[in-house]
């Protein structure tokens, strides 16, 4: 199986500072103790097994907030050296493809660092979590950034750069999130970890989701990332995972999805061989172009790699 895989994460714990692996916690994923430790490359390849991955996208990885650029000077040098010194078949040849960096947008000075992360050949977009939740278990931040004036006038500054945005949220800022989209149409945004839907246990938690998902589809500009379920569902089977993959698909089409991997985050609750066999069994009755665009060729498209 070949795969274009657009959202993985690496880190070096010996060179570069983490604050949430420094001082690691709990949360609704587990103890992050257990990811505590160098994931580079290499590991991502020997992770693969038979997958074969063409490609990957970097996401940023909640490096060191007071650099933001060093992340991506960092995986811009590893993609250089790999690509200058690497075999073109198997191996770590240019990883990362693409980088999406991070970057605060209600800092005032924040175009600098859009500047700075633009100078990097592999930079194709930014990411900042948004993630508000009123359970502390799956607070990520605890401002209303989309609700902040100076943050939706820096998101402004994304098209000038030809940047992208990857887009993390709950299903209960979806409809924020659409306005934003709809404000920005040529701005291309990514909607992470298939809309995280976290409030499971209700009928209004799925409304949620569902009519979040179909209000940011209705945005040309939106597309997402079939991933981070493992996230939710830490004993998944392929049957856990279909309805949400085919809900994602059916609400956004072929030509705007894609299957990531979320690794090394995922590989908590499973191996990379085992994912993409599950996606693989989800779309099983797909024609070869639509298996095409939800495993390679939109996260090419999308992120221009």
């Amino acid at each position: 199986m070949q795969v274009v895989d657009p959202h993985v994460h690496f880190w070096d714990l010996k060179t570069h500072h983490y604050p949430w692996l420094a001082n690691p916690g709990e949360s609704f994923v587990g103890n992050a103790k257990r990811l505590a430790h160098d994931y580079l490359p290499s590991d991502l390849l020997e992770d693969a097994g038979p997958v074969e991955i063409v490609k990957v996208v970097h996401v940023e990885a909640n490096h060191d907030p007071l650099d933001p650029v060093e992340e991506t000077r960092w995986l811009q040098s590893l993609a250089d050296a790999a690509g200058a010194t690497a075999p073109t078949t198997k191996s770590t040849a240019a990883m990362p493809h693409a980088i999406v960096a991070a970057a605060d947008l209600s800092r005032p000075d924040v175009e600098d660092t859009l500047a700075a992360h633009a100078a990097f050949a592999n930079t194709r977009g930014i990411r900042q979590i948004l993630n508000v939740h009123a359970n502390p278990l799956y607070g990520y931040v605890d401002r209303h950034f989309m609700r902040d004036p100076l943050w939706t006038k820096h998101f402004g500054l994304l098209e000038p750069y030809g940047l992208s945005f990857d887009m993390q949220l709950y299903p209960s800022q979806m409809q924020e999130a659409a306005e934003l989209a709809r404000h920005h149409p040529n701005t291309q945004i990514v909607l992470n970890h298939t809309g995280m839907f976290v409030d499971r246990d209700s009928p209004s938690g799925y409304r949620a989701w569902r009519d979040g998902l179909r209000a940011l589809s209705a945005c040309p500009n939106v597309a997402v990332k079939i991933s981070g379920l493992a996230m939710f569902d830490h004993h998944w089977t392929v049957e856990s995972l279909r309805p949400y993959a085919l809900e994602a698909i059916d609400a956004f089409g072929t030509e705007r999805a894609m299957f990531a991997s979320n690794f090394p985050v995922d590989r908590l609750f499973g191996t990379y061989d085992a994912l993409w066999q599950a996606y693989s069994r989800i779309v099983a009755g797909a024609s070869e172009s639509e298996r095409a665009a939800l495993f390679r060729r939109n996260a090419e498209r999308i992120y221009r790699i």
